[in-house]
Protein backbone atom coordinates (compact mmCIF):
# COMPACT_ATOMS: atom_id res chain seq x y z
CA UNK A 1 0.00 0.00 0.00
CA UNK A 2 2.70 2.62 0.83
CA UNK A 3 4.35 2.10 -2.58
CA UNK A 4 0.94 2.51 -4.25
CA UNK A 5 0.55 5.83 -2.42
CA UNK A 6 3.94 6.94 -3.76
CA UNK A 7 2.88 6.00 -7.30
CA UNK A 8 -0.43 7.84 -7.05
CA UNK A 9 1.24 10.93 -5.59
CA UNK A 10 3.71 11.07 -8.47
CA UNK A 11 0.93 10.72 -11.05
CA UNK A 12 -1.07 13.43 -9.26
CA UNK A 13 1.89 15.76 -9.36
CA UNK A 14 2.41 15.15 -13.06
CA UNK A 15 -1.28 15.83 -13.71
CA UNK A 16 -1.26 19.09 -11.76
CA UNK A 17 1.84 20.40 -13.52
CA UNK A 18 1.39 19.10 -17.07
CA UNK A 19 -2.38 19.16 -17.57
CA UNK A 20 -3.46 21.92 -15.22
CA UNK A 21 -0.19 23.90 -15.66
CA UNK A 22 -0.02 24.56 -11.93
CA UNK A 23 3.11 26.20 -10.54
CA UNK A 24 5.61 23.58 -9.31
CA UNK A 25 5.86 25.05 -5.81
CA UNK A 26 2.09 24.97 -5.29
CA UNK A 27 1.68 21.52 -6.86
CA UNK A 28 4.38 19.98 -4.68
CA UNK A 29 2.89 21.41 -1.50
CA UNK A 30 -0.62 20.21 -2.40
CA UNK A 31 0.56 16.68 -3.13
CA UNK A 32 2.70 16.65 0.02
CA UNK A 33 -0.34 17.57 2.14
CA UNK A 34 -2.39 14.87 0.39
CA UNK A 35 0.25 12.19 1.04
CA UNK A 36 0.52 13.24 4.68
CA UNK A 37 -3.26 12.90 5.14
CA UNK A 38 -3.41 9.48 3.46
CA UNK A 39 -0.42 8.21 5.43
CA UNK A 40 -2.11 9.13 8.70
CA UNK A 41 0.11 12.03 9.75
CA UNK A 42 -1.87 13.96 12.35
CA UNK A 43 -3.41 17.25 11.22
CA UNK A 44 -1.56 19.34 13.77
CA UNK A 45 1.76 17.76 12.75
CA UNK A 46 1.46 18.27 8.97
CA UNK A 47 2.55 21.96 8.98
CA UNK A 48 5.62 21.05 11.03
CA UNK A 49 6.50 18.19 8.69
CA UNK A 50 6.17 20.47 5.65
CA UNK A 51 8.22 23.21 7.30
CA UNK A 52 10.82 20.69 8.45
CA UNK A 53 11.15 19.22 4.95
CA UNK A 54 11.50 22.66 3.39
CA UNK A 55 13.91 23.77 6.09
CA UNK A 56 16.12 20.71 5.75
CA UNK A 57 16.31 21.09 2.01
CA UNK A 58 16.69 24.86 1.84
CA UNK A 59 19.08 24.83 4.78
CA UNK A 60 21.35 22.50 2.83
CA UNK A 61 21.10 24.25 -0.50
CA UNK A 62 20.05 27.90 -0.21
CA UNK A 63 23.43 29.29 0.87
CA UNK A 64 25.29 27.18 -1.67
CA UNK A 65 22.96 27.87 -4.58
CA UNK A 66 22.52 31.55 -3.69
CA UNK A 67 26.24 32.29 -3.32
CA UNK A 68 27.09 30.16 -6.35
CA UNK A 69 24.58 32.03 -8.49
CA UNK A 70 25.99 35.36 -7.32
CA UNK A 71 29.57 34.32 -8.11
CA UNK A 72 28.45 33.14 -11.53
CA UNK A 73 26.56 36.34 -12.30
CA UNK A 74 29.45 38.56 -11.13
CA UNK A 75 31.81 36.60 -13.38
CA UNK A 76 29.33 36.79 -16.24
CA UNK A 77 28.70 40.53 -15.97
CA UNK A 78 32.40 41.37 -16.12
CA UNK A 79 33.26 38.95 -18.94
CA UNK A 80 35.21 36.41 -16.83
CA UNK A 81 32.79 33.57 -17.64
CA UNK A 82 33.05 34.44 -21.34
CA UNK A 83 36.85 34.41 -21.07
CA UNK A 84 36.84 30.86 -19.58
CA UNK A 85 34.17 29.65 -22.00
CA UNK A 86 36.12 31.03 -24.95
CA UNK A 87 39.30 29.35 -23.75
CA UNK A 88 37.54 26.00 -23.42
CA UNK A 89 36.12 26.31 -26.93
CA UNK A 90 39.49 27.41 -28.35
CA UNK A 91 41.34 24.57 -26.60
CA UNK A 92 38.96 21.72 -27.33
CA UNK A 93 37.20 23.14 -30.38
CA UNK A 94 33.44 23.48 -30.70
CA UNK A 95 33.24 19.84 -31.78
CA UNK A 96 34.76 18.66 -28.48
CA UNK A 97 33.08 21.11 -26.13
CA UNK A 98 31.17 18.26 -24.49
CA UNK A 99 34.45 16.54 -23.63
CA UNK A 100 35.62 19.79 -22.08
CA UNK A 101 32.50 19.92 -19.90
CA UNK A 102 32.89 16.27 -18.83
CA UNK A 103 36.56 16.67 -17.93
CA UNK A 104 35.85 19.89 -16.02
CA UNK A 105 32.88 18.39 -14.18
CA UNK A 106 34.72 15.21 -13.17
CA UNK A 107 37.79 17.04 -11.91
CA UNK A 108 35.69 19.48 -9.90
CA UNK A 109 32.97 17.00 -8.94
CA UNK A 110 35.17 14.28 -7.48
CA UNK A 111 35.32 16.14 -4.15
CA UNK A 112 32.40 18.58 -4.38
CA UNK A 113 28.67 18.15 -3.82
CA UNK A 114 26.56 18.01 -6.99
CA UNK A 115 24.80 21.26 -6.12
CA UNK A 116 28.02 23.13 -5.33
CA UNK A 117 29.87 22.02 -8.44
CA UNK A 118 26.76 22.59 -10.55
CA UNK A 119 26.35 26.25 -9.60
CA UNK A 120 30.07 26.85 -10.15
CA UNK A 121 30.22 25.34 -13.63
CA UNK A 122 26.76 26.13 -15.03
CA UNK A 123 27.48 29.85 -15.72
CA UNK A 124 30.33 28.75 -17.99
CA UNK A 125 27.99 26.31 -19.75
CA UNK A 126 25.39 29.09 -20.17
CA UNK A 127 28.05 31.41 -21.63
CA UNK A 128 29.26 28.76 -24.09
CA UNK A 129 25.65 28.26 -25.22
CA UNK A 130 25.07 31.99 -25.63
CA UNK A 131 28.31 32.60 -27.54
CA UNK A 132 28.20 29.50 -29.77
CA UNK A 133 24.40 29.26 -30.18
CA UNK A 134 24.62 25.58 -29.24
CA UNK A 135 21.68 23.69 -27.71
CA UNK A 136 21.61 24.19 -23.92
CA UNK A 137 21.34 20.46 -23.20
CA UNK A 138 24.10 19.68 -25.71
CA UNK A 139 26.51 21.60 -23.46
CA UNK A 140 24.88 21.36 -20.03
CA UNK A 141 23.70 17.74 -19.91
CA UNK A 142 27.22 16.19 -20.11
CA UNK A 143 28.23 18.41 -17.19
CA UNK A 144 25.23 17.34 -15.09
CA UNK A 145 25.70 13.63 -15.85
CA UNK A 146 29.40 13.73 -14.95
CA UNK A 147 28.63 15.54 -11.69
CA UNK A 148 25.82 13.10 -10.82
CA UNK A 149 28.19 10.18 -11.29
CA UNK A 150 30.92 11.60 -9.09
CA UNK A 151 28.47 12.72 -6.39
CA UNK A 152 26.49 9.49 -6.13
CA UNK A 153 29.13 6.83 -6.70
CA UNK A 154 32.18 7.98 -4.81
CA UNK A 155 33.43 9.22 -1.44
CA UNK A 156 34.14 11.79 -0.04
CA UNK A 157 30.56 12.66 -0.98
CA UNK A 158 28.16 12.38 1.99
CA UNK A 159 26.16 9.28 1.00
CA UNK A 160 29.07 6.95 0.13
CA UNK A 161 31.14 8.29 3.04
CA UNK A 162 28.35 7.66 5.55
CA UNK A 163 27.88 4.10 4.26
CA UNK A 164 31.63 3.44 4.36
CA UNK A 165 31.64 4.38 8.03
CA UNK A 166 28.58 2.19 8.67
CA UNK A 167 30.19 -0.82 6.93
CA UNK A 168 33.64 -0.16 8.43
CA UNK A 169 34.99 0.07 4.88
CA UNK A 170 38.09 1.90 3.73
CA UNK A 171 37.17 5.25 2.14
CA UNK A 172 40.39 5.18 0.12
CA UNK A 173 39.77 1.68 -1.27
CA UNK A 174 36.13 2.53 -1.99
CA UNK A 175 37.24 5.55 -4.01
CA UNK A 176 39.97 3.51 -5.75
CA UNK A 177 37.62 0.69 -6.80
CA UNK A 178 34.85 3.11 -7.76
CA UNK A 179 37.01 5.20 -10.07
CA UNK A 180 37.55 2.16 -12.31
CA UNK A 181 33.94 2.25 -13.49
CA UNK A 182 32.60 5.64 -12.39
CA UNK A 183 34.83 7.61 -14.79
CA UNK A 184 34.30 5.50 -17.96
CA UNK A 185 30.58 4.92 -17.35
CA UNK A 186 29.93 8.54 -16.43
CA UNK A 187 31.83 9.81 -19.48
CA UNK A 188 30.05 7.32 -21.75
CA UNK A 189 26.56 8.36 -20.66
CA UNK A 190 27.53 12.04 -20.63
CA UNK A 191 28.55 11.87 -24.29
CA UNK A 192 25.81 9.53 -25.49
CA UNK A 193 22.74 11.03 -23.82
CA UNK A 194 22.71 14.45 -25.57
CA UNK A 195 22.83 12.57 -28.89
CA UNK A 196 19.68 10.52 -28.26
CA UNK A 197 16.78 11.61 -30.51
CA UNK A 198 14.36 12.36 -27.66
CA UNK A 199 16.94 14.62 -26.01
CA UNK A 200 18.00 16.36 -29.22
CA UNK A 201 14.38 17.38 -29.82
CA UNK A 202 14.51 19.48 -26.64
CA UNK A 203 15.79 23.01 -27.13
CA UNK A 204 15.26 24.97 -23.89
CA UNK A 205 16.23 28.60 -23.42
CA UNK A 206 18.65 29.77 -20.73
CA UNK A 207 16.60 30.93 -17.69
CA UNK A 208 16.41 34.71 -17.56
CA UNK A 209 18.58 36.53 -15.04
CA UNK A 210 21.20 33.84 -14.57
CA UNK A 211 23.59 35.00 -17.28
CA UNK A 212 24.39 38.35 -18.85
CA UNK A 213 23.16 39.00 -22.37
CA UNK A 214 26.18 41.15 -23.20
CA UNK A 215 28.98 39.98 -25.49
CA UNK A 216 32.38 41.38 -24.47
CA UNK A 217 35.31 42.32 -26.65
CA UNK A 218 38.70 40.83 -25.81
CA UNK A 219 39.88 44.11 -24.30
CA UNK A 220 36.86 44.36 -21.99
CA UNK A 221 37.27 40.92 -20.43
CA UNK A 222 39.54 40.29 -17.42
CA UNK A 223 42.59 38.14 -17.98
CA UNK A 224 42.47 34.36 -18.01
CA UNK A 225 44.57 34.17 -14.85
CA UNK A 226 42.12 36.10 -12.69
CA UNK A 227 39.07 34.53 -14.33
CA UNK A 228 40.29 30.99 -13.75
CA UNK A 229 41.63 31.75 -10.27
CA UNK A 230 38.25 32.96 -9.04
CA UNK A 231 36.43 30.02 -10.67
CA UNK A 232 38.80 27.48 -9.10
CA UNK A 233 39.15 29.15 -5.72
CA UNK A 234 36.23 27.28 -4.08
CA UNK A 235 37.40 24.03 -5.68
CA UNK A 236 40.84 24.44 -4.11
CA UNK A 237 39.37 25.25 -0.69
CA UNK A 238 36.82 22.41 -0.65
CA UNK A 239 39.01 19.76 -2.26
CA UNK A 240 42.02 20.79 -0.20
CA UNK A 241 40.03 20.47 3.01
CA UNK A 242 38.79 17.01 2.02
CA UNK A 243 42.31 15.79 1.24
CA UNK A 244 43.70 17.34 4.43
CA UNK A 245 40.97 15.69 6.50
CA UNK A 246 41.89 12.25 5.10
CA UNK A 247 45.62 12.80 5.56
CA UNK A 248 45.80 13.98 9.19
CA UNK A 249 44.55 12.55 12.50
CA UNK A 250 41.46 13.95 14.18
CA UNK A 251 43.67 15.54 16.84
CA UNK A 252 45.45 17.79 14.31
CA UNK A 253 45.38 21.38 15.59
CA UNK A 254 44.74 22.96 12.20
CA UNK A 255 41.90 20.60 11.21
CA UNK A 256 39.01 22.70 12.60
CA UNK A 257 40.18 25.80 10.70
CA UNK A 258 40.79 23.88 7.47
CA UNK A 259 37.38 22.22 7.78
CA UNK A 260 35.78 25.62 8.37
CA UNK A 261 37.21 27.36 5.29
CA UNK A 262 36.70 24.17 3.25
CA UNK A 263 32.99 23.93 3.98
CA UNK A 264 30.91 24.77 0.92
CA UNK A 265 29.11 27.86 2.33
CA UNK A 266 32.30 29.47 3.67
CA UNK A 267 34.33 28.59 0.57
CA UNK A 268 31.70 30.15 -1.69
CA UNK A 269 31.34 33.21 0.55
CA UNK A 270 35.10 33.78 0.39
CA UNK A 271 34.96 33.26 -3.38
CA UNK A 272 32.20 35.86 -3.71
CA UNK A 273 34.25 38.38 -1.73
CA UNK A 274 37.25 37.66 -3.94
CA UNK A 275 35.12 38.04 -7.09
CA UNK A 276 33.61 41.33 -5.88
CA UNK A 277 37.10 42.77 -5.42
CA UNK A 278 38.83 41.14 -8.40
CA UNK A 279 36.11 42.17 -10.85
CA UNK A 280 35.20 45.41 -9.08
CA UNK A 281 37.65 47.85 -7.43
CA UNK A 282 40.68 45.99 -8.79
CA UNK A 283 39.69 46.90 -12.35
CA UNK A 284 38.10 50.27 -11.56
CA UNK A 285 34.46 49.20 -11.11
CA UNK A 286 32.62 50.39 -8.00
CA UNK A 287 31.22 47.93 -5.47
CA UNK A 288 27.73 49.29 -6.07
CA UNK A 289 27.98 48.30 -9.73
CA UNK A 290 29.23 44.80 -8.91
CA UNK A 291 26.57 44.38 -6.21
CA UNK A 292 23.86 44.85 -8.85
CA UNK A 293 24.99 41.51 -10.30
CA UNK A 294 24.37 39.86 -6.90
CA UNK A 295 20.88 41.39 -6.73
CA UNK A 296 20.02 40.16 -10.23
CA UNK A 297 21.18 36.64 -9.36
CA UNK A 298 19.14 36.61 -6.13
CA UNK A 299 15.97 37.66 -7.96
CA UNK A 300 16.46 34.98 -10.61
CA UNK A 301 16.99 32.29 -7.94
CA UNK A 302 13.81 32.98 -5.93
CA UNK A 303 11.44 30.59 -7.73
CA UNK A 304 14.13 27.94 -8.17
CA UNK A 305 14.70 27.88 -4.40
CA UNK A 306 10.96 27.75 -3.69
CA UNK A 307 10.51 24.73 -5.94
CA UNK A 308 13.55 22.94 -4.48
CA UNK A 309 12.22 23.63 -0.97
CA UNK A 310 8.79 22.25 -1.85
CA UNK A 311 10.52 19.14 -3.17
CA UNK A 312 12.03 18.79 0.29
CA UNK A 313 8.55 19.04 1.84
CA UNK A 314 7.32 16.23 -0.43
CA UNK A 315 10.29 14.09 0.59
CA UNK A 316 9.65 14.91 4.25
CA UNK A 317 6.08 13.60 4.32
CA UNK A 318 7.16 10.39 2.58
CA UNK A 319 9.74 9.76 5.29
CA UNK A 320 7.36 10.79 8.09
CA UNK A 321 4.70 8.46 6.68
CA UNK A 322 6.91 5.44 7.40
CA UNK A 323 7.56 4.38 3.82
CA UNK A 324 11.26 3.72 4.46
CA UNK A 325 10.39 1.42 7.39
CA UNK A 326 7.88 -0.44 5.21
CA UNK A 327 10.50 -1.10 2.54
CA UNK A 328 13.04 -2.20 5.14
CA UNK A 329 10.62 -4.78 6.56
CA UNK A 330 9.58 -5.93 3.09
CA UNK A 331 13.13 -6.75 1.96
CA UNK A 332 14.53 -8.24 5.19
CA UNK A 333 14.34 -11.89 4.09
CA UNK A 334 14.90 -11.74 0.32
CA UNK A 335 17.30 -14.61 -0.65
CA UNK A 336 19.51 -12.85 -3.24
CA UNK A 337 23.17 -11.82 -3.63
CA UNK A 338 24.19 -9.29 -0.95
CA UNK A 339 25.58 -6.91 -3.59
CA UNK A 340 22.43 -7.08 -5.71
CA UNK A 341 20.16 -6.80 -2.65
CA UNK A 342 22.07 -3.77 -1.37
CA UNK A 343 21.71 -2.11 -4.78
CA UNK A 344 18.03 -3.05 -5.16
CA UNK A 345 17.01 -1.79 -1.72
CA UNK A 346 18.74 1.52 -2.43
CA UNK A 347 16.87 1.73 -5.77
CA UNK A 348 13.48 1.07 -4.15
CA UNK A 349 14.13 3.61 -1.42
CA UNK A 350 15.32 6.17 -3.96
CA UNK A 351 12.15 5.74 -6.02
CA UNK A 352 9.93 5.97 -2.95
CA UNK A 353 11.67 8.74 -1.00
CA UNK A 354 13.50 10.84 -3.60
CA UNK A 355 16.51 11.71 -1.46
CA UNK A 356 19.64 9.80 -2.49
CA UNK A 357 21.20 10.42 0.93
CA UNK A 358 18.16 9.06 2.81
CA UNK A 359 18.01 6.08 0.44
CA UNK A 360 21.67 5.23 0.79
CA UNK A 361 21.76 5.53 4.61
CA UNK A 362 18.53 3.55 5.07
CA UNK A 363 19.66 0.84 2.67
CA UNK A 364 22.94 0.59 4.56
CA UNK A 365 21.02 -0.14 7.77
CA UNK A 366 19.09 -2.92 6.06
CA UNK A 367 22.05 -4.75 4.52
CA UNK A 368 24.68 -4.14 7.21
CA UNK A 369 23.95 -7.43 9.07
CA UNK A 370 24.70 -9.41 5.88
CA UNK A 371 28.26 -8.18 5.49
CA UNK A 372 29.94 -10.21 8.24
CA UNK A 373 29.01 -13.62 6.84
CA UNK A 374 28.83 -12.81 3.15
CA UNK A 375 32.53 -12.72 2.34
CA UNK A 376 31.93 -9.65 0.18
CA UNK A 377 34.39 -6.76 0.42
CA UNK A 378 32.68 -4.01 2.44
CA UNK A 379 33.97 -1.44 -0.08
CA UNK A 380 31.97 -3.17 -2.81
CA UNK A 381 28.86 -3.12 -0.66
CA UNK A 382 29.34 0.63 -0.22
CA UNK A 383 29.56 1.06 -3.99
CA UNK A 384 26.52 -1.15 -4.59
CA UNK A 385 24.36 0.92 -2.25
CA UNK A 386 25.74 4.18 -3.65
CA UNK A 387 25.08 3.18 -7.26
CA UNK A 388 21.51 2.16 -6.43
CA UNK A 389 20.82 5.50 -4.80
CA UNK A 390 21.17 7.43 -8.06
CA UNK A 391 18.43 5.53 -9.93
CA UNK A 392 15.10 6.96 -11.04
CA UNK A 393 15.53 10.57 -10.01
CA UNK A 394 12.04 12.00 -10.43
CA UNK A 395 9.55 14.44 -8.95
CA UNK A 396 10.14 13.57 -5.28
CA UNK A 397 13.86 14.35 -5.63
CA UNK A 398 14.80 18.00 -4.90
CA UNK A 399 17.79 17.57 -7.23
CA UNK A 400 15.34 16.81 -10.04
CA UNK A 401 13.77 20.23 -9.59
CA UNK A 402 17.14 21.96 -9.56
CA UNK A 403 17.98 20.23 -12.86
CA UNK A 404 14.57 21.11 -14.33
CA UNK A 405 14.66 24.78 -13.33
CA UNK A 406 18.26 25.50 -14.35
CA UNK A 407 17.76 23.88 -17.74
CA UNK A 408 14.30 25.45 -18.13
CA UNK A 409 12.58 22.15 -18.97
CA UNK A 410 9.01 20.97 -18.63
CA UNK A 411 8.39 18.21 -16.08
CA UNK A 412 7.99 15.60 -18.82
CA UNK A 413 11.21 16.65 -20.59
CA UNK A 414 13.09 16.65 -17.28
CA UNK A 415 11.88 13.10 -16.65
CA UNK A 416 12.94 12.07 -20.15
CA UNK A 417 16.40 13.55 -19.72
CA UNK A 418 17.28 13.11 -16.04
CA UNK A 419 15.26 10.09 -14.88
CA UNK A 420 16.58 8.02 -17.78
CA UNK A 421 20.24 8.91 -17.38
CA UNK A 422 20.24 8.38 -13.61
CA UNK A 423 18.63 4.96 -14.04
CA UNK A 424 21.09 3.83 -16.71
CA UNK A 425 23.99 5.03 -14.54
CA UNK A 426 22.64 2.97 -11.62
CA UNK A 427 22.40 -0.19 -13.74
CA UNK A 428 25.87 0.31 -15.21
CA UNK A 429 27.18 0.98 -11.72
CA UNK A 430 25.85 -2.36 -10.50
CA UNK A 431 27.57 -4.03 -13.43
CA UNK A 432 30.78 -2.22 -12.53
CA UNK A 433 30.63 -3.41 -8.91
CA UNK A 434 30.05 -7.01 -10.00
CA UNK A 435 32.95 -6.75 -12.49
CA UNK A 436 35.29 -5.45 -9.75
CA UNK A 437 34.15 -8.27 -7.47
CA UNK A 438 34.89 -10.85 -10.18
CA UNK A 439 38.32 -9.31 -10.79
CA UNK A 440 39.21 -9.35 -7.09
CA UNK A 441 38.07 -12.98 -6.82
CA UNK A 442 40.17 -13.92 -9.87
CA UNK A 443 43.19 -12.26 -8.27
CA UNK A 444 42.52 -14.03 -4.97
CA UNK A 445 42.07 -10.75 -3.09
Amino acid sequence: MPLVIVGISVLSLLFLMTKLKLNGFIALLLVAVGVALVQGVSLEKIPDVLAGGIGDQIGDTMIVIGLGAMVGRVMGDCGAAQRIAGKLVDTFGLRWVQVAMVVTAMLIGVTMFYEVAFVIIVPIAFTIVRVTRANLLWVGLPMSIALSTMHSFLPPHPGPTAVAASFDASVGLTLFYGLFFAVPFGALIALVWPRLPFVRRMNPEIPQGLVTERTFSDEEMPGMGWSLSVALFPVVLIAGAAVYDMAVPDSDAALPFVTFIGSAPIALLLTLLLALWAFGPRIGRGLAEVSKSCNSAAQAMAMILLVIGAGGAFKGVLVEGGISDYIKNLTDDWPVSPIFLAWLIAVILRVALGSATVAVVTAAGVVQPMIAGSGVHPELMVLAVSCGSIAFSHVNDPGFWMFKEYFNLSVIDAIKARTTYTTVLAVLGLGGVLAVEASLDALGL
